[in-house]
């Protein structure tokens, strides 16, 4: 077997060593920006940059978001939020065996996954976004914990067309802020994240209004059974 040529081999070393320098650079951003918004709320996200309706928030503190808040997000969205660490395994798989059969399609992502793709990176699938997402899933799971966590997903989250986090959400809704949410309201909201462009809180009709009252329902549960227990 003939052997590469010399040049043919310094390119290769070249184009390997650029690789290595570009994982390293990406590793060392990533690494700072996590650290940066462990403390420092999120200004803009891509989500946020690209939606033609524009962009109404109001970032509110963990502390000043009613706690029901937070229990409906964990009813709706993700039930072992406070004892997985960044995936629910047993989710992930359950979607993966019910899109395999048709129908529609169903995720199995964690509020901490839906937070590390709603801060930095975009909407959509593909390997590589969800190669990065699980990056920085792993990241905030690890640098932030879960309070800054939930407090960063109920900030930048869409609640509604150009409006994000569940103080924008609320203030649109029930013209109140996010510290006044009865049990019905927040499960409203809770129930509109999935599809915030077409859900809507106010007079929900068929689906939206069923789900709001089953995560109603649900919010009990998540505190006695402490289902809630990281952000208390």
């Amino acid at each position: 077997m003939k052997a590469a040529s010399p040049a043919l081999s310094r390119r290769r070393s070249r184009w390997i060593m650029i690789l290595v320098k570009v994982v390293l650079a990406f590793i060392a951003l990533s690494l700072l920006m996590v650290c940066i918004y462990r403390f420092v709320p999120p200004p803009v996200t891509l989500t946020m940059l690209f939606d033609p309706n524009g962009i109404t928030k109001d970032w509110t503190s963990l502390d000043e978001i009613d706690p029901d808040m937070s229990r409906a997000a964990i009813a709706a969205e993700d039930g072992k939020f406070c004892t997985h660490h960044g995936f629910d395994v047993d989710a992930i798989a359950k979607a993966a065996i019910h899109n395999a059969s048709g129908g529609r399609i169903r995720g199995g992502s964690t509020i901490s996954q839906q937070t590390a793709k709603n801060v930095f990176l975009w909407q959509g699938g593909g390997f590589v976004r969800k190669g990065m997402e699980a990056w920085f899933t792993v990241l905030i799971e690890a640098i932030w914990g879960k309070r800054r966590i939930m407090e960063v997903y109920l900030n930048v989250a869409e609640t509604g067309i150009g409006t994000y986090g569940v103080q924008a959400g609320a203030i649109r809704y029930f013209h109140h802020g996010a510290g006044k949410l009865s049990k019905a309201e927040a499960a409203r909201i809770a129930a509109v994240l999935p599809l915030p462009k077409k859900r809507a809180a106010v007079a929900p009709g068929g689906f939206t209004r069923r789900y709001g009252n089953t995560i109603a329902a649900r919010i009990g549960t998540i505190q006695r059974d402490g289902l809630d227990s990281c952000l208390r």
